[in-house]
């Protein structure tokens, strides 16, 4: 048997300009961090005493004796790209839940490809791995999503991410001392609204009003340098992260009419009432996580004025996606 454990991100600005639509003509970058949140994928060859081939165990268990049955897109993608021949038992676990904003799809692509690679006796390097999950997600199951969640899942770290017009990337740690990154952590609050949604239907709306939203984009890509500003300087005060996700949010509200709701703005709205300098939903938009930046001294009536919700406690992963058991045992009968 064969685990990974592949992380979950936070994108704090840039979300938007990772759409290949914007970037191959505009250039990109987003800045935020992996969480030590994870996605665990098992992988194993499936003895041949059951009446299916392939068991896959997810929100739902999947038992099919041809991938092509397979309803899961990304596995069904992933093993028929890879020209997978035996019959195989995968099994999901994730610490937190599905389409919550997090890019837990993503961290289940990587996390799938490493897995997969490793029984085939391979050991992609960081950046090969976020490609080959791009290219799954884009164009194998041609999936409406942008390109940052995949190089969080795969890099792991704070990093600046930048997206080049000839559709290659930059993975830049961001360097930020430890005190620093300590002050920015202990300002975020991360918590669980309550409502899931399906992201790609979400950023397929956002997708195509990219071309009129084009000073939103650019206003919302400025800010990931700005921000970088702020948390790498001893002197700025770090509340002016707080207010620029305050403008983030504002600008990608507009980027399409489905991406907050009534429910979302009056958490929102309760948050700041409660003493929140800002905050903005991560991912796509719709439902999921709401992250929150308030000062330490103030978290206390956010956290009372949102006790209905569930708070997630988190910090930095810096490994990305690992293979944390190599058992290959069996795998020499494949």
């Amino acid at each position: 048997m064969i685990i990974s454990r592949t992380p979950f991100r936070v994108s704090l600005f840039g979300g938007g300009s990772d759409y290949p639509k914007w970037y191959l003509q505009h250039g990109g970058a987003v800045f935020g961090f992996a969480i030590n949140k994870y996605c665990y994928l098992s992988v194993r060859p499936l003895p041949p005493f059951f009446e299916y081939r392939n068991r896959i165990v997810y929100s739902k268990v999947e038992m099919v004796n041809e991938i092509s049955e397979i309803e899961h897109p990304a596995v069904r993608g992933v093993l028929e790209d890879m020209g997978i021949k035996i019959g195989l038992e995968i099994h999901h676990d994730g610490d937190l839940p599905a389409r919550s904003g997090l890019g837990s799809s993503s961290s289940f692509t990587v996390g799938l490809l490493n897995t997969l690679s490793a029984m085939n006796g391979k050991e992609l390097n960081k950046k090969t791995l976020a490609q080959e999950a791009l290219r799954i997600e884009q164009q194998v199951i041609k999936e409406h999503v942008g390109s940052q969640d995949q190089i969080w899942a795969s890099y792991g770290g704070i990093n600046r991410i930048e997206f080049l017009k000839n559709g290659d990337f930059e993975v830049q740690p961001a360097g930020i001392s430890e005190a620093r990154q300590k002050i920015l952590l202990d300002h975020l609050l991360l918590f669980f609204t309550g409502f899931s949604r399906f992201a790609p239907e979400i950023a397929k709306k956002q997708i195509e009003n990219l071309d009129k939203r084009e000073k939103h984009l650019q206003a919302m890509t400025g800010l990931v340098d700005e921000a970088l500003g702020v948390v790498k300087s001893d002197t700025r005060p770090i509340t002016e992260i707080g207010e620029m996700l305050r403008e983030t949010w504002r600008l990608k509200r507009e980027l399409a009419d489905n991406v907050s709701t009534p429910e979302i703005d009056e958490i929102y709205d309760a948050a700041l009432e409660a003493g929140a300098i800002g905050g903005k939903l991560l991912g796509a938009g719709g439902g999921g996580f709401m992250l929150l930046f308030a000062k330490p001294e103030n978290q206390p009536a956010v956290i009372e004025k949102l006790k209905g919700l569930i708070r997630v406690k988190f910090g930095i992963d810096d490994v990305g996606s690992k293979i944390v058991v190599f058992e290959p045992a069996g795998l020499e009968n494949r």
